[in-house]
This record gives structure tokens, C-alpha cells and sequence, in this order.
């Protein structure tokens, strides 16, 4: 069971950007895209974890690498806005309020690039975050994708498959789904939406 804290609770709800999709939807590469394109500040929240260190990530800009005894205090001390077991893998996955808090510091919006099970716990916190659900074209462009990966064997390629089919049960909760079919499309089409938002709030 988590215990995520209240150390969050005083964060403005109205510049928090959630982007969600199954692996291989190619998250990262429109986050990064959307940061680059948009006109306002986007300050992309690091998540924290307890898997091992890939062979070229760097701690602290690919994910916050902990224990799982340090993942463990900070959860029981509060320090999550979220944190899930994510793909029945055994590892903990989660978003520190600090990376929320440290981007409002800076004057931008918390952009959260987090699993569906951690986005729906952030909107019952911030009602008024952007969610986005990100999806392919279809099942088999989604399949051939994690294929091309390399990186997991046909047992987890088929878990993450099972994964996906849930996630994309649960997208209609999300203000906006957005189809990565052509990579500049996307970006354009999640930069406006955040221009709309921003207008909305300085209006």
C-alpha cells in the first residue's frame, strides 16, 4: 500500500502537464519534441525508481535511481506524489513532489511523463493538470515497436502488450488522446493544447 503525503498539496494544479501512453507509444521523443517546441517554460519531471541503471543513463536526468530501501523511507515519509509497481516487473516507479514544486520554483510547467495508474492518482490531486493519453495508430504498429527495441524478450513484449490493452481501456479519462502517427503532428498538436491552457489563464 502507498503512503503519498500532502508535502505537494500547496503546488498550483493549473501548470501540471500529464503525459501517459504504453511502452513504445514513443513517449519520450514527443515529450522531448513538445519541450524544445513550445513557447512557455516546460520543466520535464524526473521520476524515480528502483531498476537498475541502463548502460548509458545518467542519474538524475534519465530517472532518480534509488534502493529500494531509500525508494521505500521517502514513500513512507510522504515524498511521493505518486509511486506504482509498474509492468509486474518488481520494480517501483514514482514522482517526487519536489519535481513538481522545483518546477513551479522556476516559473514553468511540471511536465510528467508517468505510467496510467500514477496519472489517475495525480488527477484526483490536480483536478486541473493537462492529461494527455498518447497513442499509435493501431495494435500492430505498437507491437512492432517494442519489437524493434531489442531489449525484452517475447515474455515481456507480451506482458507489456497485456499492459497496453489495459492502459488503453482507461484513456477516456484523460482530457486529450493524442495519436503519434507523424512526430511533428503530435508535437504541434500538444503544444497548442498547452497555449490554449496558458491563454485560459492569463485571460
Amino acid at each position: 500500500m502507498t503512503n503519498e503525503g500532502d508535502k505537494g498539496a500547496h503546488v498550483d494544479s493549473s501548470r501540471v502537464i500529464v503525459l501517459s501512453g504504453p511502452s513504445g507509444s514513443g513517449k519520450s521523443t514527443v515529450v522531448n519534441g513538445v519541450i524544445d517546441a513550445c513557447p512557455h517554460l516546460l520543466v520535464k519531471s524526473i521520476s524515480a525508481t528502483t531498476r537498475p541503471r541502463r548502460p548509458k543513463e545518467v542519474d538524475g536526468q534519465d530517472y532518480h535511481f534509488l534502493s529500494a530501501d531509500e525508494f521505500d523511507a521517502r514513500r513512507a515519509n510522504g515524498e511521493f506524489l505518486e509511486c506504482e509497481e509498474v509492468h509486474s516487473s518488481g520494480y517501483w516507479y514514482g514522482t517526487l513532489w519536489s519535481e513538481v514544486s522545483d518546477a513551479h520554483a522556476k516559473g514553468g510547467w511540471a511536465f510528467l511523463e508517468i505510467d496510467v495508474q500514477g496519472a489517475l492518482k495525480v488527477m484526483e490531486k490536480y483536478s486541473e493538470a493537462i492529461t494527455i493519453f498518447l497513442k499509435t495508430a493501431n495494435e500492430e504498429e505498437f507491437e512492432q515497436r517494442l519489437r524493434n527495441r531489442g531489449t525484452e524478450s517475447e515474455e515481456v513484449i507480451q506482458r507489456r502488450m497485456q499492459t497496453a490493452r489495459n492502459e488503453l481501456s482507461l484513456a477516456h479519462n484523460y482530457r486529450h488522446q493524442v495519436i503519434n502517427d507523424e512526430l511533428d503532428r503530435a508535437v504541434s498538436e500538444i503544444v497548442n493544447i498547452i497555449n490554449s491552457r496558458e491563454a485560459e489563464l492569463n485571460a
